[in-house]
C-alpha cells in the first residue's frame, strides 16, 4: 500500500472512532512515527608529545581537531587518562630467546605490573596470554599483580610464533571491558605460525578500540641477524592503533620501555564524536586523523574505525 493509502486507512478509521462516540486514549496519544538512525560514537585514545619527545598532558577539549574521513567532527566527549580505567592485556612471545630474557628481568616485569595497578585507577586490570604456536590465556583480568608477575616467571617455552593470533585474541577479550583498552605485546620476533593474518590482527584491533603497545627484545644492536620485515609489521600494527613500538636490547633498555609505556598511559586523552556527514559504508573503514591546534605538537592516535 503506497503512503497515500495507508494516509486514507488512518484517515477513515478516525472517522469511523469520532462518529462512534468511542475514540480511545491510545488514539488521541498516537503521532506520526519518528525514525531515528543509531550512531555509535567513535573512541579515540591519543597520546601527545612535544618537540622535545616529552608527555604532553595539559590540553583540553578546545585544543584538538578530528577529522572523519576528511570532514571535521564536533567532539562529544573528552577526558583524560586519570579519570578512566584501563584493561590490559600482556602478550608474551614464549619462545626460548624471550623466556630465557624475562627470567632474568622478572623483578622489572613485577616492579611495573605493581606500578600499574597499585597507582592507578582502582578498577585497572591486567590479563596474562602467551604465545609460540598457540596462544594461552594464562589468567582473566585481575589487579592481583603478585599473581601476574608470579606467572609471568613461569612461563613454559615453545616453538613458533603466532604473534597476529595473539592480537586477534587479546583483541576479542578487550572488546566489552569498561573504559581503555591496551594490548602490551612483547616479543623478539617476527610472526611465523598465525592462522590470522596481519590485516584480520589489525582490524581486530580497531573494532576493540584497542591500542597495541610493542616491547621489541631486540636479539643484536647490529641489523644483521635481526628480523626487520617482522619488526617493520610489529611498527606497523602498533602506529596504526595510536601505540608505538620501545626497543629493549638489555635489561636496562627492558626498565626504560616498560616506564615508557606508563608513562603514555598515563597521559593519554580520550575523545569521542559521533560521526557526522560521512558515508554509511556499514562495516567499512573511516580513515581518521586527529589534530591539535598548538604548533610543535605530534599526536598518536589510531588510523581509522570500523563501521559497526
Amino acid at each position: 500500500m503506497g503512503s497515500a493509502g495507508f494516509g486514507r486507512l488512518k484517515r477513515a478509521c478516525a472517522a469511523f472512532w469520532v462518529a462512534s462516540g468511542l475514540w480511545p486514549g491510545w488514539v488521541v496519544a498516537q503521532q506520526e512515527p519518528h525514525f531515528r538512525v543509531e550512531v555509535s560514537l567513535v573512541r579515540i585514545l591519543a597520546t601527545v608529545r612535544d618537540e622535545s619527545g616529552a608527555v604532553v598532558g595539559d590540553l583540553n577539549r578546545e585544543d584538538f581537531q578530528v577529522y572523519d574521513s576528511g570532514i571535521l567532527q564536533e567532539i562529544a566527549l573528552f577526558e583524560r587518562s586519570s579519570e578512566l580505567p584501563v584493561s590490559v592485556v600482556l602478550l608474551i612471545d614464549v619462545s626460548a630467546s624471550v623466556a630465557v630474557k624475562l627470567r632474568e628481568g622478572q623483578a622489572v616485569v613485577r616492579e611495573f605490573l605493581e606500578v600499574l595497578l597499585e597507582g592507578g585507577h582502582p578498577r585497572d586490570a591486567v590479563a596474562l596470554y602467551t604465545f609460540c604456536h598457540d596462544v594461552v590465556a594464562e589468567t582473566g583480568f585481575t589487579r592481583d599483580y603478585r599473581r601476574l608477575a608470579r606467572l609471568a616467571s613461569r612461563l613454559r617455552t615453545g616453538a613458533g610464533t603466532s604473534l597476529y593470533d595473539a592480537v586477534w585474541f587479546a583483541s576479542r577479550a578487550l572488546e566489552d571491558r569498561p573504559g581503555r583498552h591496551l594490548i602490551l605485546l612483547v616479543t623478539d620476533g617476527a610472526d611465523t605460525t598465525s592462522v590470522r593474518t596481519f590485516q584480520e590482527a589489525l582490524q581486530a584491533a580497531h573494532k576493540a578500540d584497542a591500542v597495541v603497545y610493542g616491547i621489541l627484545l631486540v636479539p643484536v644492536s647490529s641489523e644483521a641477524g635481526r628480523h626487520l620485515a617482522g619488526e617493520h609489521a610489529l611498527i606497523s600494527l602498533a602506529t596504526s592503533t595510536g601505540g608505538r613500538v620501545f626497543k629493549a636490547f638489555d635489561l636496562p633498555g627492558l626498565r626504560v620501555a616498560l616506564g615508557g609505556v606508563l608513562e603514555e598511559m598515563r597521559a593519554q586523552y580520550l575523545l569521542g564524536y559521533y560521526p557526522r556527514g560521512v558515508p554509511e559504508q556499514p562495516g567499512g573503514f573511516h580513515p581518521i586523523r586527529v589534530e591539535v591546534r598548538r604548533s610543535g605538537l605530534q599526536v598518536l592516535a589510531r588510523s581509522g574505525y570500523y563501521r559497526r
